[in-house]
């Protein structure tokens, strides 16, 4: 087998031109012109064509493209005439003097021709994953999510972290997403949860005096799947000493910015924008706000707080609020397209939509009428109302009057690009951080609060002394890396206090006793022994390569990714265990 490849294909250029050169790849086309067979001949650099005689090599003639062959021969120019200006390997060819055929294929179940990928089925695809990973496309897919996971450890690794692997075998912990078991043979009746998160182990590596860490780690949770969700996935995970806020986001945004310039080729402006929680919600309804487009949602409280309008009233009366938005230039909204927003709003627990058309000939409304002349001047002016506008109430409370007007920007942004009237780049890259997020949040369900992102995240000094008496109004130091209305990664100060955590524990969040211990109790006993300041955060790798890939799926961007049923098509798993397999496990089934 003689396989020494003195080129690649897709790096030849005419200085290479009178050169003998050995090639390897596959046959990405094949063009019989009678008296010479032409060759697209491919590898992971690109393309290369091949000049053959048939008669000298008539054993190519029937062979499939994706065939796995190898040649020699002598680089020449291509005629002016033959020139193909749309490969950046047009300019020359190869005329092949001796050939091997490694592994012929068999016919293709689907073609891997780029322009008609859509027209196969995700699940023929994922299928013969191996093959459809051989179209150009996926490899660059693979190859920027490479480069990213380069740059960041690059960057850490010159800023003096330790990349160290932590383990993916962890004790369950069922308060938070659903787990994966895994039985432990040699401890009968008891169980492994594979790693949701390193969050835990991180946190020992700092109390041991590691001070920078950082990982490329798998995390696993057993969810409900969509486009941005797999059963495992990847973060970029890096946790610090000794730092306050600041010093993390502004590591993070060196980081961003050594991506962009070696992924991208583009320069990241910093500093980026930081925009406190409260302000996301007010103005965009979500802590993980598209900031591409401006539609923003007002705060018109103020202008009915004397109003006639019983249903407004009321909700003020009892605290609520009255946010508006306006969907400019939606005015011609079907009957449909309205039924659809009144359903997305009721999703986020709204009794209904009110609304305004704003017409030529006056305002369009079911409410609009139990305004006075002052009350609609003042909204008029505070949302800029013109004829071919709509205008979207939410009277709730805080909270959920911007989660349902949230919903609604990011809809009628969506039908404004379909009418051609809104156009959002899609190389555009708007991030910034949220911070000031609430450390607590109230489950009515439960009776008491819980943790906002999770327990281990420090409130602000300054209030911690509100954790008593108002709970509700004490910040974390949390902070969310948001792009494009995506939320990239998050993270935050941890508490490193043993008495201020077990406070939280039991006081806050009333975790039993017997629980904190089953679950925390090393961690709180760690935090007796000197364990520093320190804080961290977690960006998710796939979700990062998705986007500047241009591609809405991480599945598009993993190697080998599981359905939205959590199989793998091509290996067919899960699948069952055998007896034996049980047996040993000492598990049982009726």
């Amino acid at each position: 087998m003689h396989m020494k490849r003195t080129h690649r294909c897709g790096e030849l250029t005419t200085q290479n031109a009178l050169s003998r050169v050995d090639l390897v790849g596959w046959i990405h086309a094949k063009r019989d012109h009678g008296g010479l067979l032409f060759i697209d001949l491919r590898d992971r650099t690109g393309l290369i064509q091949l000049v053959i005689n048939p008669q000298q090599f008539a054993n190519l003639v029937n062979l499939h493209t994706e065939s796995v062959i190898e040649v020699q021969g002598e680089v020449v120019l291509r005629s002016a005439e033959t020139v193909n200006e749309h490969l950046p390997t047009g300019q020359v060819e190869v005329s092949v003097e001796w050939i091997r055929i490694h592994n012929a294929s068999d016919v293709l179940p689907f073609s891997l021709d780029e322009s008609r990928a859509e027209n196969v089925s995700e699940e023929m695809r994922l299928t013969y994953r191996y093959l459809d990973l051989r179209r150009p496309s996926n490899y660059q897919r693979l190859l920027r999510r490479h480069k990213i996971a380069a740059a960041a450890r690059n960057y850490l690794n010159s800023n003096d972290f330790l990349e160290v692997e932590l383990p993916v075998l962890f004790k369950t912990t069922p308060e938070g997403a659903r787990e994966f078991l895994v039985p432990s043979r040699i401890n009968p009746q008891q169980f492994y949860a594979l790693a949701q998160s390193p969050q835990q182990y991180k946190q020992m590596l700092m109390v041991a005096g590691v001070e920078r860490y950082y990982s490329i780690a798998r995390c696993f949770r057993d969810e409900d799947l969509r486009a941005d969700r797999q059963p495992e996935f990847t973060q970029i995970d890096l946790e610090m000493s000794f730092v306050e806020a600041d010093d993390i986001l502004n590591l993070v945004e060196g980081m961003l910015q050594r991506i962009w310039e070696d992924v991208l080729q583009q320069d990241l402006q910093l500093p980026l924008k930081r925009m406190p929680f409260r302000e996301a919600m007010d103005r965009f309804g979500s802590d993980k706000p598209d900031t591409r487009f401006a539609i923003e949602i007002q705060d018109v409280t103020g202008i009915f707080s004397r109003s006639a309008f019983k249903v407004f009233a009321d909700v003020i009366m009892a605290g609520g609020v009255i946010k508006a938005i306006n969907g400019k230039g939606l005015a011609d909204l079907t009957q449909g397209e309205l039924k659809s927003l009144e359903d997305s709003a009721k999703a986020m627990g709204a009794k209904g939509l009110a609304f305004i058309r704003v017409e030529e000939s006056g305002w369009k409304s079911p409410v609009s009428k139990f305004f006075s002349e002052e009350e609609k001047a003042e909204l008029a002016k505070t949302l800029t109302m013109e004829p071919g506008d709509v205008i979207f109430f939410a009277a709730e409370k805080w909270d959920r009057a911007c989660t349902i007007l949230g919903r609604i920007r990011t809809d009628c942004a969506n039908l404004l690009q379909r009418r051609g009237r809104m156009s959002i780049d899609g190389n555009r890259f708007d991030l910034l951080w949220i911070v000031d997020f609430p450390l607590l949040t109230y489950d009515g369900e439960a009776g008491h609060y819980v943790a906002t992102h999770h327990p281990f995240t420090a409130p602000v000094p300054d209030d911690i002394n509100l954790l008593d008496g108002n709970p509700h109004t004490v910040r974390g130091q949390h902070y969310d890396l948001v792009m494009n209305g995506v939320e990239l990664g998050g993270g935050s100060i941890r508490i490193h206090n043993c008495d201020l955590q077990r406070r939280i524990f039991h006081d806050i969040l009333q975790i039993p006793e017997e629980v904190v211990e089953d679950r925390f109790g090393y961690m709180l006993r760690a935090f007796r022994f000197g364990a520093p300041p320190h804080g961290g955060i977690a960006l998710g790798l796939d979700r990062l390569a998705a986007m500047l890939s241009g591609t809405t799926s991480i599945r598009d961007v993993i190697a080998f990714p599981k359905t939205q049923r959590g199989q793998d098509l091509m290996c067919q798993s899960p699948s069952p265990a055998s007896q034996k397999q049980l047996r040993e496990l000492h598990i049982e089934f009726k």
